[in-house]
Order: C-alpha cells, then structure tokens, then sequence
C-alpha cells in the first residue's frame, strides 16, 4: 500500500523543486479512481489538487499524460484539467491536478461543438511527438503520412503482437493477421486529416463543472483521424444524441464512418482484452469476423 507521509513529502519537495512553493501538503480524502489509477483530494493552504497515482507506473506515463493535456489546454478549444507537475516517490508515479468540482450531467452539444474545435486543429502528419499509453499499455505514435499505415503498425499490429504474446485463441490471432493485410481495402482510399485527438474518449473521461462547462480528462493523445474519438463515444455509449448533432453540424462524417467505426473500436477491444483479460476474447472474435465480412 502507498505511504502517504511519503507520498505527500515528494510531491511537497517536487512543488517547491518546480514552483517554488512549499507549504504542507495535507491528503483530505481518497478519491473515486478508474480501473487503472488511484486518485485522491490533497491541498496546500486553500488550494486543492486532485491526485492521480499508481505503482509501478510504466515510465513516462503522467509525463506524457501532462504533455497532451498541456497540448490540449493550450488549442483554447475545450477544457481540460491543468497538470501542475509530476513526479516519483519509490515505485508510485503520481499527477498533480487542478481540482474541477464535476458532475456527469451537462450541455452535450457544448461538447460536441467544443470536440469538433479541438479536432480541427492539424498537424503534418499521423502520431505524435512521443510514444505514450493507453491505459498501462504502450502507445507507439511513430509518425506517419499515410494513415492506414499508421493505424495498422502503430494501433492493430502492436495489440495482436501482445495477444499473441499472452497466448490467446489462434482463430482471434489468425483472423486478426488476415485483417491486418485487408486494412487498405476497410480504409477505401480514406487518408483523413491529422487531427488533435483525446485518444481515450469513453463517458468515463468527460464530465460537466456545476457552470455547465464540459471538461475533458485522461488523454491518450496523438493527431490522427478525428473518427477514433466519435467512434470510442459509441462504443461504450454515454454521449447524448446532442453531442452527435452538434458536432456533425461543425464537422460531418464521410462516408464509410460505419466501417471505420469498428476498425477502430477494435483497437480498444483488443486492449481491453491485453488489460483485462480473456472475457473480451469472444467481442474481439465477432468485432474481427464482422471486419472480414465486409470486404468482398
């Protein structure tokens, strides 16, 4: 279990190392976490910070998680909680955050026209300017030009590598290979855009202030097709019907979205499976199987 005298003394030290201040940290509570990250509320003087920790954190996983929330806050598009700093107290990799009082209730369409904002900030190419993670799972961003090439060497290619690794079912493996060598027919020619992506975009990573401003957390962020965010919003659902109308309004859908949807909701899947376990084998099956079925 975390100390958190210690806890509390390295990021006492970090915040004076970094901001010059030093006052005593106090830990208020312990906080609702996710399924990968511990979470608490601790202040400094009237100030609090909501704290995201976990133990034996991969390296680099709050630096880059602070860099695209830094990337984001700084498109002045839509609102996401500011990093204050970050740092390492033993094995415990922890994430300084300014304290949003949030609520799962809010104007959807605010964030839809707010979402379509962010994803029309571009960049040259697919990736980004580091490798980060998408939950605890290594995300490689290495950049590419052509966006087929990027999302089956960067998303697919590593997550079957993984499932392979951990030795499950050769007809989920095998099929995924074949789909693999199919992505430029599932793509039809679609070389979209790099957009500024949130990269984790389930309902559990946007919430409203009690003002009604829609707030955005836990990015897994790179540039890529803006449809990987729409699509992970229907994935898990929780996006209301104005979200989608809002941001259609600002920024349509091309044609063949529905296919591309599942391509890239298969990513997920299959980390999901790396991370969880083999309960999501049989989606990944059908998610795979119902890919292949589409190419003639």
């Amino acid at each position: 279990m975390t100390d958190n005298t210690t806890l509390l003394e390295s990021i006492r030290r970090t915040l004076y190392e970094t901001l010059g201040e030093s006052g005593e940290i106090k830990w208020i509570k312990k906080l609702a976490g996710g399924d990968i990250n511990q979470a608490a509320l601790i202040s400094s003087g009237n100030t609090r910070w909501f704290l995201k920790y976990h133990q034996n954190a991969p390296v680099g996983l709050f630096a880059a998680e602070a860099q695209a929330l830094m990337e984001i806050s700084q498109q002045d598009c839509i609102r996401v909680p500011t990093p204050v700093t970050h740092g390492q107290n033993g094995k415990t990799a922890w994430l300084l955050l300014e304290y949003l009082e949030l609520g799962p209730d809010g104007p959807h369409a605010s964030l839809g026209e707010q979402l379509a904002a962010m994803h029309a900030v571009t960049y040259p190419q697919h990736g980004w300017s580091r490798d980060n993670y998408i939950g605890t799972t290594l995300q490689r961003n290495t950049c590419n030009a052509d966006w087929s090439v990027f999302w089956r060497d960067n998303r697919l290619k590593p997550q079957l590598e993984m499932a392979r690794t951990a030795g499950y079912g050769r007809s989920l493996l095998n099929n995924g290979e074949r789909l693999l060598d199919c992505i430029d027919q599932l793509m039809d020619g679609h070389q979209p855009a790099a957009s500024l992506l949130h990269g984790d975009l389930w309902a559990g990573n946007k919430a409203f202030t009690a003002a009604g401003q829609a707030v955005i957390f836990d990015p897994a962020s790179y540039y890529g097709d803006r449809e990987t965010d729409i699509a992970m919003t229907e994935l898990f659902g929780g996006f209301g019907v104005d979200f989608y109308a809002a941001y259609r309004a600002h920024r349509a859908l091309p044609e063949g979205y529905h296919v591309r949807r599942d391509l890239y909701n298969l990513y997920h899947m299959l980390n999901h499976l790396n991370l969880f376990g083999a309960g999501w084998s049989s989606r990944c099956e059908q998610l795979i199987g119902s890919l292949l079925a589409q190419i003639s």
